[in-house]
């Protein structure tokens, strides 16, 4: 009976820490960040632990108002606008139609022909070339359409939960920003890393859709979610040996730098074509839609300000680095190698702010050589998953979710697999 019952409390114990809220980890930040310095400061004897600490309170705050925020109105403005266009020509309504056999299956509360669907389908096809500027205002749209569905306006839906964490995994075909960065640092192939990108971040996302699929019971072994995985991963297979067998390293950069941006201004003009088609006044359609770029923008800051700050304190309190030397230690008393250890600052970063983990990964690359197997490592890390607390406060932010319930549990899994597959393969390609 004793061990019934301890196996119990165990059970619910985990169960608590797995549907952790926002607001627990929010303040998990502060407070673990501000042991952490307190101690540097007793017995390392760190004075100036507390002001870089405050000074990055700051500076984050003003980041996320001034570099995020603001400049992200103009894109929303813009997107928003282009948006409605496609949906008064009734583009977001045919691709809903095409993609809902399969959506329908992995969102079972999102009704079929649904715009939420259209809208999803946008996000996830700008965010596979590439293009977070284009996948953001998507991305935010189609939080907005599946909130219409919600019952519980201040908790997270299930069918929005599955697609936060679909979209923190962060699939992209081209890692065409990372391989501009190893171009600038002198890689000598900086497309090298091209190939254990796309595998890390594919596992990681159908990681993250079995995770959410299991804890919302959904049945993943049928015949059409079967045939889109299966159809996807072939595609996938398809371009990996495309890229690697018929084209050179100049040209998988320049096919994926010319692609990407030709599909996303084809996709506009095929928008307009097709409103001005259908009789639909497109300048009035595109200021109906832009009209809410500007109070999204708004509406996001607190969430976004709030989260930075906190992920601020956790990064100059040196909370990660304690992390990291703590792994190596057990690493190596395990007597396992540790030659990626250099490189886990970058993927402990990377759920926290994507422009701490590219700096981390520029360091990387920097202290250890851009083609060594740490700083090709550290690419593979920054390339195999998206930023989970970032997109949590921005996506559910924008519409007033404040109950998350295990949407960011489940996509810390998937940023895990990211993360130890991205180590498999480094081993596999450069070890």
């Amino acid at each position: 009976m004793l061990r019934l019952y301890s196996c119990c409390t165990i059970v619910r114990f985990l169960k608590k820490i797995v549907n952790m809220a926002l607001n627990y980890i929010w303040s998990g930040f502060f407070l673990v960040g501000f042991v952490a310095a307190l101690l540097q400061w007793l017995f390392l004897g760190d004075t100036d632990i507390f002001k870089r600490i405050i000074d990055g309170t700051f500076e984050s705050a003003k980041m996320g108002v001034m570099d995020i925020a603001l400049p992200l109105a103009g894109v929303m403005t813009l997107w928003l606008g282009i948006m409605n266009i496609g949906e008064k020509a009734g583009a977001v309504g045919w691709l809903a139609k095409v993609i809902s056999p399969f959506f329908s299956h992995i969102f079972p509360g999102v009704p079929k022909d649904h715009p939420a669907t259209g809208h999803m389908v946008m996000n996830f096809s700008a965010n596979l070339l590439g293009l977070d500027n284009a996948a953001t205002p998507f991305g935010l749209k189609a939080m907005e359409s599946l909130q219409t569905l919600n019952p519980t306006k201040d908790t997270a839906s299930d069918a929005q939960i599955m697609f936060l964490v679909m979209h923190t995994s962060g699939l992209t075909l081209i890692p065409l920003a990372i391989m501009a960065q190893r171009a600038i640092l002198g890689a000598k192939d900086p497309s090298d890393i091209f190939i254990p990108c796309m595998i890390a971040t594919y596992v990681a996302t159908v990681t993250g859709i079995i995770v959410v699929s299991i804890k919302q019971r959904i049945n993943l072994l049928n015949r059409v979610v079967l045939t889109w995985l299966g159809g996807m991963t072939g595609a996938i297979v398809l371009l990996i040996w495309y890229f690697t067998n018929v084209l050179t390293r100049p040209q998988i950069e320049l096919v994926s730098k010319v692609a990407s941006n030709l599909i996303l201004l084809s996709i506009i003009i095929i928008f307009i074509v097709g409103a001005m088609k259908k009789g639909v006044n497109v300048y009035d359609a595109f200021i109906e839609g832009a009209k809410g770029g500007i109070t999204t923008s708004l509406t996001i800051i607190p969430y976004l300000v709030g989260m930075l700050v906190a992920i601020s304190v956790i990064r100059n309190s040196g909370v990660l680095g304690f992390i990291v030397s703590g792994m190596e230690w057990i690493l190596i008393q395990l007597g396992s190698p540790t030659e990626f250890v250099p490189a886990l600052p970058t993927a402990l970063m990377k759920p926290l702010s994507g422009s701490g983990s590219k700096a981390m990964m520029i360091d990387a690359m920097q202290t250890y050589g851009v083609d060594s197997f740490v700083g090709r490592l550290a690419c593979i890390f920054q390339g195999s998953a998206d930023t989970t607390f970032y997109i949590v406060a921005l996506y559910f932010g924008s519409v007033g979710i404040r109950k998350t319930r295990y949407a960011i549990s489940c996509g810390l899994i998937a940023d895990f697999a990211g993360i130890v597959t991205a180590i498999f393969v480094a081993y596999l390609f450069f070890g």
